[in-house]
């Protein structure tokens, strides 16, 4: 008999709520590849039970280029001391450790872009610290032969970058049944991901001043403590509400029970003006409407399958005048939930798994 294909999948975070490597590690188990993946674990990390192997390095630092450089250290050792046949290198981030280990065990590496990485608002306004992430990119990426990403434009991006041809698996969700029982007692707006610069969420936060409902806000990031204060320093927390990193099915029962799902960001560099977030299918596959940023991958979604609205505008009076145009339409409202529930049937990640294992085998 066969034996199994070992996959090493690895990434930065904590793996508790990045849905995409989930995704890939359960596609890979139960197409009989053996799997580990592999993040770190941080003081406030959630416990994870999952059905591949997972492992977490408790890092000495935890931002800046000694996190990175912490990580991939950690992470070469690993790979130079564990058996794979595989090897995935999520985001540029974890490469250079997945590449060096790969070419020293003579082993396939798999690159998968969860984003344009040197293209984040974060590196865009540091340019010396990005033009070292691009020399990285340019030495590894055109040397690697399996690699795919979440969106056309960012595909395109690379192809004009380095004349290579990135395959394209688009971050769609599980398809899901939507549970009856759970029962929509009060109006609330749901953000779900990470809480990072260039996501829209002050100018959201701004606007519930003028909106009859509440706002969840499902995550954690960098200006989570900045966000805290705005909503604290605008009078607004019995409206905007923190709920924090919560585990896949937590989150999936708060987004079932929203009225409006939003993903709000800003051209603040290529990576989100050309950005297709998986928070979008989320919404689609909670069968709930979306209200999207005007950029282009993201609005050639809503209007494709007419799931929700397009921003006319990203300042807080045209977000708060929208949201309560829709909110207050029932026939509009209605209308896209119906196409939602025919857009998940094509907008789930079972579509994708075909492509997925073909790369694989």
């Amino acid at each position: 008999m066969q034996k199994n294909k070992t996959v090493i999948l690895s990434v930065t975070n904590d793996l508790v709520g990045d849905q995409r490597v989930h995704k890939l590690a359960t596609t890979l188990l139960n197409n009989n590849f053996t799997v580990i993946l592999v993040g770190r674990k941080l003081k406030n990390s959630l416990e994870i039970n999952r059905k591949y192997n997972t492992v977490r390095f408790n890092l000495l630092f935890n931002k800046g280029f000694l996190f990175y450089a912490n990580y991939n250290i950690r992470l070469f050792i690993f790979l130079l001391f564990t058996k794979f046949d595989i090897l995935n290198a999520n985001d540029l981030d974890s490469l250079l450790a997945n590449y060096l280990a790969a070419r020293i065990k003579g082993k396939k590496i798999v690159y998968d872009s969860h984003e344009f990485f040197t293209q984040v608002p974060e590196l865009v306004n540091r340019p010396l610290v990005q033009n070292i992430w691009l020399k990285l990119e340019k030495w590894i990426l055109p040397k690697l032969k399996y690699t795919y990403t979440v969106s056309p434009a960012i595909a395109k991006g690379y192809k004009s970058l380095y004349n290579i041809d990135i395959k394209l698996i688009r971050n769609l969700p599980f398809y899901t049944k939507i549970n009856n029982t759970y029962v929509k007692k009060e109006k609330y707006i749901i953000y779900q991901g990470a809480l990072n610069i260039g996501r829209g969420i002050e100018n959201m936060i701004i606007a519930m001043k003028n909106i009859n409902a509440k706002l969840m806000i499902i995550g954690g990031g960098d200006i989570e403590i900045e966000l805290k204060q705005l909503v604290k320093n605008n009078n607004l927390e019995d409206k905007v509400i923190f709920k924090g990193k919560l585990a896949f099915n937590k989150l999936s029962e708060y987004t079932q029970k929203a009225t409006i799902g939003i993903s709000l960001e800003e051209p603040e560099g290529l990576n989100y003006k050309y950005a297709l977030p998986n928070k979008i299918f989320d919404y689609i596959n909670a069968e709930i409407p979306v209200v999207v940023s005007n950029l282009p991958e993201m609005a050639k979604i809503v209007k494709q399958y007419n799931v929700g609205e397009i921003l006319k505008e990203n300042t807080s009076n045209a977000i708060a005048k929208q949201i309560n145009n829709l909110l207050n339409n029932t026939e509009v409202y209605n209308n896209y939930v119906i196409n939602t529930k025919k857009a998940k049937q094509e907008l789930c990640w079972e579509t994708q798994e075909r492509e997925l294992l073909e790369l694989y085998k």
